[in-house]
């Protein structure tokens, strides 16, 4: 990042984007991929009553934090389902056991937090649920159903690296 900015999230344009059942507003501050994202990307989410984020999902490399800044949800974990409401923080490490998915169970309040996710490349992201991979970098990104591929999801570890 080349200066210092101020962005309120209730200023922002955001993108309207879709999880396999829902739609949500994604409005980034430092977007992945930029070359403002260096080793984070930064993003307000707004999701709408009733709706989810994105969908199920875990990442081989990246952790995200998400801070509920208002309303109320339920994340989705392999643990089972966390409640969380505004102030709350919540942690996904890499790997299965960080896997999550946010919904938004009001009917009258729109919850909103921020996105805080590492940012490593290439970024894979495995999909639980339709059994999807998807794999991203600064030149392409391709999806697969992962049958489509020989994936050993329980590689030796390198020295040093916590399961």
């Amino acid at each position: 990042m080349e200066k210092i900015e101020v962005f309120s999230y209730k200023e922002m344009h955001g993108e309207t984007m879709k999880s396999s059942n829902s739609t949500f507003t994604y409005k980034p501050v430092v977007p992945p991929y930029s070359p403002e994202a260096g080793q984070c990307h930064v993003a307000f989410v707004e999701i709408e009553p009733g709706e989810s984020s994105f969908d199920y999902h875990y990442h081989e490399t990246d952790e995200e934090v998400f801070y509920i800044i208002s309303g109320e949800g339920i994340v989705r974990t392999p643990k089972g389902n966390i409640s969380v409401k505004a102030g709350d923080a919540i942690t996904f490490p890499p790997g299965p056991n960080g896997a999550h998915a946010l919904r938004n169970e009001s009917t009258t309040e729109k919850l909103i937090y921020i996105d805080f996710d590492t940012h490593n490349l290439p970024e894979i992201t495995h999909f639980p649920d339709s059994g999807r991979v998807s794999v991203a970098g600064p030149f392409s990104d391709v999806s697969f159903a992962q049958e489509q591929a020989r994936i050993n999801t329980n590689p030796r570890l390198k020295k040093g690296v916590k399961e």
